[in-house]
């Protein structure tokens, strides 16, 4: 037996013993007790991704996280996959740093996130308080093209960007992912939450349907909104097809395309590979955390039928 399992039998012991004398501070324990563990279980895999990244090639697979305390040295654990991570690459434009990868990884998902935002909230808000002929067949539409795979469509989209000239540039990858089908459904489904009556009222005061989408609409959606902005960003965050198929240049690429070519067929570093992808979790746990209140509020969103 190792030291887990005299700890699991020792909070097993405590949890019996409290049991049997305090039953509601025993049964309190134990729920903390398996919060705990469950907690633990699930961030396991980022503290492993932490020590991974700092630790030497050398003894990578040798250690499941930190190396004892007897071993610890410059030798085991430094910054030798950073270092390497952000030394300049020489490209055919010349050394490009992987500060350039992550600005554009962050222009192309800051810029996506917004725009779909904005022209997914409008048709959602079109299709939940307007009427117009063909609103049903066009609502049918949108959900029967959600079925198709995205990877079905890379070919006519390819030929498509290749006669309109975009290739090798940021409009490939931005304008057929500024609105999606799924983004005007979920604020549609938002939008039939506000009351009728409150839109009325704003017409009847003068308002523009601007203001009135603007300023009445989109605050009473915020939920929604914030759910939407998580979920667009780690789309376009974590986007690898398109990139790595319509970016040519190697100063435009993305992270996702670049930390890929640090595993090659015959040069595999899955040191520095470890360290990009501890940089690459950052920005999406740092939003996540900033939107947590309103994605888990938004996850009941429109969920019941006015």
């Amino acid at each position: 037996m190792n030291a887990l399992h005299y700890l699991l039998l020792g909070l097993l012991a405590i949890f019996i013993t409290l049991v049997v004398v305090r039953p509601r501070i025993g049964w309190a324990f134990g729920r903390w007790t398996a919060l705990v563990c469950v907690a633990v279980v699930m961030l396991l895999p980022f503290v492993w991704l932490v020590c991974a990244a700092f630790k030497d090639k050398d003894v990578l697979n040798e250690y499941a996280f930190l190396p004892p305390l007897s071993a610890i040295s410059s030798k085991t654990i430094n910054l030798d996959n950073f270092r390497t991570l952000f030394a300049p690459q020489e490209t055919t434009q010349g050394p490009v740093g992987f500060w350039r990868y992550i600005a554009n990884s962050l222009f192309l998902a800051s810029t996506t996130t917004f725009v779909s935002l904005l022209l997914c909230s409008m048709g959602g808000y079109a299709l939940a308080k307007f009427r117009f002929r063909g609103k049903g067949f066009l609502l049918t539409y949108m959900l029967a093209s959600m079925a198709v795979p995205g990877v079905a469509l890379l070919a006519p989209n390819f030929a498509v960007i290749y006669h309109l000239g975009w290739m090798d540039s940021y409009k490939a990858i931005l304008i057929p992912t500024a609105v999606t089908a799924f983004g005007i459904f979920l604020f549609r489904q938002a939008m039939n939450a506000v009351p009728d009556e409150l839109i009325e009222a704003g017409r009847i005061d003068g308002c523009s349907e601007w203001r009135i989408y603007y300023q009445l609409a989109m605050p009473l959606v915020r939920p929604m909104s914030g759910e939407f902005c998580l979920i667009a960003f780690l789309g376009a965050w974590n986007s690898y097809l398109a990139p790595n198929v319509f970016l040519q240049t190697q100063a435009k690429l993305t992270l996702p395309v670049v930390l890929n070519q640090f595993m090659g067929v015959y040069d595999r570093q899955y040191g520095v590979f470890l360290a990009g992808t501890l940089l690459a979790v950052l920005p999406p746990a740092v939003l996540f955390l900033a939107l947590q209140r309103e994605f888990i509020s938004g996850l009941t969103s429109g969920a019941v039928k006015q």
